[in-house]
């Protein structure tokens, strides 16, 4: 592994230190390109204005319409967190605002795929809905829309994901990344897009002359929602989206958070007090996801949708629950994946440009996850594929691909519909993440076809498996106020937790739980704990390490320890 520092331009880290901030944090903020104290004010009006957002302003138009005329609204989700919280904002900021018919429809991982189908427009019918709103889907949903469109409903696309060659023919369609949409912002997360739709809907509702400034409803109360679906999406972390989770995670810090929230929280016996980032990507958003993987994403949902707090500790259980069952059945699956990628090259050699593994066994709720966890161990685009289980679909296989940086994931599963027509029966996702369905018996053409593209695309500097640093940590900054400090920052995709990088002594080292590496070591000169979680293999007595801070607790002390990232060896 090569350990990169960042660089630091000094201009910034100064203009920031003499702006007041702390001088760790001003040469962190400055290495992820942070020039001034005003790029770090998250105020809520600092957000870019709704009106910038393509479409928004027809959406507004069209709800408050239908809201006029009580027509009766269906928010079509999806089955991950983003989609889960996306569908919650939907139903609680539209009843906020006076909606007095909405419901919602989440569809089966199993049974229904991914997105808005014809199938599921006519469950949408059945219920009784006029108006049907897709969030965090529906940017590919061409036939779905259509099937829609001829039962009579108005359709209102709410999406962030890549569009194909052709646009679905809704009535309205919000998605930053669509062609001549200039909202900068285009990494924000679907729950970010349809509180952006709330947002303008407020002010066509004012407008109107249903409400003024001082009776329209809060709809920053919304935030944590908006803030928790961000950071489990691992969308990009750009000033916007940096400002909607800080909002949020401020309320939530404050006790103003759905009761759902709260229990999850509590589940996962984490503080809201002293909520983070971490413990919305590493503890909320996998007991939502959990759901959608294993059994019904309804479950997530009306955690996130009740008010009242006795039921919502109950559904918080019942995910903690399907989600230790998640962690089971994809401890076995991740094991017996990694074996047959290994099994695909020699010791000594370089694994192949891309991976692909499938087994009868698998389990197609956590693909994405083990996918996930062969990519960071090979440090290759990998799909991992499960036999699909919908009725009368058992030949076709569903895989989840992860990638690296520098792979474009979906423009590549694009460049593989192109060259092997046919093979793909659906795809879609985003540069990180893609997913798609093809026949069994056209799994060796699709697997020699990526790999074909990644021969072409990937150089050896990109294969090389790199890690950015912060560079060493001055001893006068490991103290446990500034791992507090540091925690209670804004951390996540493209805007990355700080990582420190420099030799160090080890002075012991142990095996704990058989598969982490427990360290006593010496950091310029002075005494540390640390570990290395997934590690098993011994460290040389001097070696350079990449860690993030922590601090653990032992007998009422707090000390500070450190996470080990990664090796120079």
């Amino acid at each position: 592994m090569n350990l990169l520092t960042r660089d630091v331009p000094p201009r910034s880290a100064w203009a920031l230190e003499q702006a007041g901030i702390h001088p760790l944090l001003a040469r962190l903020y400055a290495a992820r390109g942070v020039q001034s104290k005003d790029e770090l004010d998250d105020a809520l009006n600092l957000l870019l204005p709704p009106a910038g957002m393509l479409g928004t302003q027809e959406a507004a138009k069209l709800l408050a319409d239908a809201m006029a005329q009580n027509k009766r609204l269906c928010i079509v989700a999806d089955y991950d967190c983003d989609g889960a919280t996306a569908c919650a904002v939907g139903v609680r900021g539209l009843r906020m605002l006076g909606a007095q018919n909405v419901n919602y429809l989440v569809p089966d991982r199993v049974v229904d795929g991914y997105g808005l189908t014809p199938p599921i427009a006519q469950r949408v019918h059945a219920q009784g809905a006029d108006v049907l709103i897709t969030v965090d889907n529906g940017i590919a949903s061409v036939a779905g829309v259509q099937a829609a469109q001829a039962l009579g409903l108005q359709v209102l696309v709410t999406d962030h994901h890549l569009p194909g060659s052709e646009l679905p023919t809704a009535e309205v369609i919000v998605n930053p990344n669509q062609p001549g949409c200039g909202f900068t912002s285009k990494s924000i997360a679907g729950v970010g897009v349809m509180f952006y739709v709330l947002l303008a809907l407020r002010a066509e509702l004012r407008q109107r002359g249903v409400f003024d400034a001082s009776t329209q409803p809060r709809l920053d109360a919304l935030l944590p929602l908006v803030a928790l679906g961000t950071v489990a999406d691992v969308v990009k972390l750009d000033a916007n989206n940096r400002r909607l989770v800080a909002q949020g995670l401020r309320r939530v810090r404050a006790g103003a958070l759905p009761p759902g929230m709260s229990a999850l929280m509590r589940a996962a016996s984490r503080e809201t007090a002293k909520a983070t980032t971490f413990d919305f990507g590493f503890a909320l958003g996998p007991r939502i996801n959990a759901a959608g993987r294993l059994a019904d994403m309804t479950l997530g949902i009306e955690c996130l949708l009740t008010d009242d707090a006795g039921r919502a500790d109950e559904l918080a259980k019942q995910l903690d629950a399907i989600n230790r069952e998640r962690r089971v059945i994809e401890g076995d699956m991740r094991e017996m994946a990694m074996e047959m990628a290994e099994s695909l090259f020699d010791e000594g050699d370089e694994p192949p440009p891309a991976i692909c593994v499938f087994d009868p066994d698998f389990h197609e709720g956590v693909v994405g996850i083990v996918a996930s966890r062969i990519k960071d161990k090979l440090h290759r685009p990998t799909f991992v594929f499960a036999a699909s289980s919908a009725p009368g679909k058992e030949h076709e296989l569903k895989g989840s691909g992860r990638s690296i940086a520098g792979f474009h994931l979906r423009d590549a599963l694009d460049l593989v519909a192109k060259r092997a027509p046919g093979v793909l029966l659906r795809f879609g996702g985003h540069a990180m993440a893609a997913g798609c369905t093809i026949a069994e018996e056209h799994l060796d053409v699709f697997e020699e076809t990526l790999n074909q593209v990644a021969m072409e695309w990937l150089d050896a500097a990109t294969l090389q498996r790199r890690l950015e640093t912060d560079g060493p940590l001055p001893a006068e900054y490991r103290r446990v106020d500034l791992v507090d400090m540091l925690h209670h920052e804004v951390w996540g995709q493209g805007f990355a937790p700080p990582v420190f990088c420099e030799e160090i002594e080890i002075v012991s080292q142990r095996l704990v739980g058989e598969k982490h590496l427990s360290l006593k070591m010496k950091h310029q000169g002075q005494p540390v704990d640390g570990i290395w979680f997934g590690r098993t293999e011994p460290l040389p007595s001097k070696v350079k390490l990449a860690y993030r801070l922590d601090a653990d607790e032992w007998q009422g002390q707090k000390r500070v320890r450190f996470l080990v990232e990664g090796a120079e060896v």
